[in-house]
């Protein structure tokens, strides 16, 4: 048996170094209680912008809205950053294998990341969400297939998969045939269907699926923040609602909701195989001859210089 943790909390809006500061914390607490591999919700370090419109009616920026997206931007984090850096160290301490959420600054745009970090390797892996969905379009990039990894992990080979992401069957599909072990779904969905969406990808991939969503009220952001909905003050902004499923689409731990906890559960790796008897989407009950998936896996640059070929001095006596 393998133990694993889920972590549901909220970001400290805004300031990276305070999540920073928390995240070790309850990197800390799960390593004290056994678990082997923690999963954070999505943007939980970088800060998910819940109800904000950064001033972006169609056809039309304002002034206000820039400067929303000027703090947003300042408290999104780097891949070789100091907090990544310091996430990675208790990693290593308390011997966690953490998946974590993040906003992630790349050059002059901001990326929903998923970056996994093994405590004796350091970061190992991160995946950027392909298809932010509706106005997070408006603040995220697009990621590419070259960051769609499975890793060795504690609990057996991990992916990531964020948020509405999970909607897509070519994606899912694409994980399931890296042969993962445990799927891990870190969303800021805290609606009563997304349980029903984790337990059907865990009957689909024959797999575990640990899902993580924070729990985060309107008091935690500041006081200028001018959300859509939810500003009074007190009002729930994400309610949790993370859980983990076994292969068999059984509940081990889960849902729960107006709180801020870390769920666990001891996962039998044997089950995989147990439950591959009679499904395995990309094995024995595909049908490669019907359908079949091609997965781009190349990054994609938007400037790509290429230099000209060295040459060398002409020789004087065959330049005359």
């Amino acid at each position: 048996m393998v133990k694993v943790a889920v972590v549901q909390a909220g970001s400290v809006p805004f300031d990276p170094a305070a999540t920073t500061e928390k995240a070790v914390g309850l990197i800390a607490e799960a390593g004290r209680n056994g678990a082997t591999t923690a999963l954070f919700p999505e943007a939980f370090l970088g800060t998910y912008p819940k109800g904000l419109t950064f001033g972006s009616p169609v056809g039309r920026r304002t002034e206000q809205g820039r400067e929303e997206y000027a703090r947003y931007a300042a408290g999104a984090v780097t891949l070789d950053g100091p907090e990544l850096t310091t996430i990675a160290e208790a990693s290593a301490e308390h011997g966690v294998f953490v998946v974590l959420g993040i906003i992630e600054r790349y050059g002059s745009t901001l990326y929903c990341t998923a970056v996994m970090i093994d405590p004796a390797r350091g970061r190992v892996g991160h995946h950027r969400k392909l298809m932010p969905t509706g106005a997070e379009r408006l603040v995220w990039g697009f990621g590419d297939g070259s960051t769609l990894p499975v890793v060795d992990s504690p609990a057996g080979r991990l992916g990531a998969v964020i948020c509405w992401e999970n909607y897509m069957p070519a994606l899912r599909q694409a994980m399931y045939g890296q042969h993962l072990d445990v799927y891990c779904a870190p969303t800021a969905d805290d609606r009563d269907t997304w349980p029903a969406s984790m337990r059907h990808i865990a009957l689909e991939g024959r797999c575990f699926v640990l899902s993580a969503c924070q729990y985060v009220t309107r008091d935690d952001y500041p006081a200028d923040y001018e959300t859509a909905f939810g500003a009074e003050p007190g009002s729930v902004l994400m309610r949790g609602g993370s859980l983990i499923v076994d292969p068999s689409g059984t509940v081990l731990a889960g849902p729960v909701y107006e709180e801020e906890t870390i769920l666990y559960a001891d996962l039998d790796p044997r089950m995989r195989a147990r439950w591959h008897l009679d499904f395995d989407v990309v094995g024995h009950y595909a049908r490669p001859d019907v359908f079949e998936l091609r997965v781009d896996r190349r990054p994609k640059q938007a400037v790509t210089f290429q230099d000209p070929p060295h040459q060398s001095a002409p020789d004087r006596d065959t330049a005359r």
